[in-house]
C-alpha cells in the first residue's frame, strides 16, 4: 500500500465539517498531483452498533472504501457516516481533475488515538488536517485533535487553521 515505489499515501482527516472542508480545499490546490492516493479519514466517536458496521471493524477501523462506493448514502450509513454533499462533489472533483484514487477510512473511538493509530499502520507521505482555531483556553479544556496529532504522528502533518472566527 503506502510507499511502494512511485505510490504517494496522503491522508486527510475528516469531520465533514467546514473546517474539514477547508483542509481538502487547501490539500487540492496545493498537495495533491497526478497518481496520488488520498485516504480519507473519518473517525466517529461514539458509534450507533445497531445502524452501522461499527461492531466489525471497531478495533481495526473499516476496510477501505472506494469514493464510488462512500458517495452512495446507504453504504456510507452502514458504517455509520454522514458525508455532506460538498465534501463529496470537492472529492470527486478533485479525483477526476487531479487523477488521484480517493478512499475513505472509518474509524470509531477517540479522533486523536484513532488518527495516530490508522497514521503508524498505515504509512502516509503526510497527513493533513483542519482546525477550528479554539483559543488557548478552550484547547487546553477541550483538548485539540490536530494538536495532538501534530504531536504524536508517525508522518508529516499540516494543519489548515480555520479562517472562520467561529470557534
Amino acid at each position: 500500500m503506502a510507499g511502494a515505489e512511485g505510490e504517494r499515501w496522503v491522508g486527510l482527516a475528516t469531520d465533514f465539517s467546514e473546517w474539514s472542508r477547508a483542509a481538502l480545499r487547501w490539500a487540492a490546490a496545493n498537495l495533491l498531483r497526478a497518481g496520488d492516493h488520498l485516504l480519507l479519514l473519518h473517525v466517529i466517536k461514539e458509534p450507533d452498533y445497531e445502524q452501522s458496521e461499527a461492531i466489525l471493524w471497531e478495533s481495526t477501523g473499516s476496510p477501505l472504501i472506494p469514493l464510488s462506493e462512500f458517495s452512495d448514502p446507504i453504504i456510507a450509513k452502514k458504517y455509520g457516516a454522514k458525508p455532506d454533499i460538498e465534501t463529496l462533489d470537492i472529492l470527486n472533483t478533485t479525483a477526476t481533475q487531479k487523477d488521484i484514487v480517493v478512499v475513505v477510512k472509518v474509524l470509531w473511538g477517540d479522533p486523536r488515538e484513532k488518527l495516530c493509530q490508522v497514521i503508524h499502520d498505515t504509512p502516509l507521505s503526510c497527513l493533513v488536517i483542519g482546525s477550528r482555531g479554539l483559543g488557548k483556553l478552550k484547547r487546553v479544556l477541550l483538548g485539540s485533535v490536530s494538536d495532538y496529532v501534530v504531536n504524536n504522528a508517525t508522518c508529516p502533518v499540516t494543519v489548515v487553521k480555520s479562517t472562520s472566527t467561529e470557534g
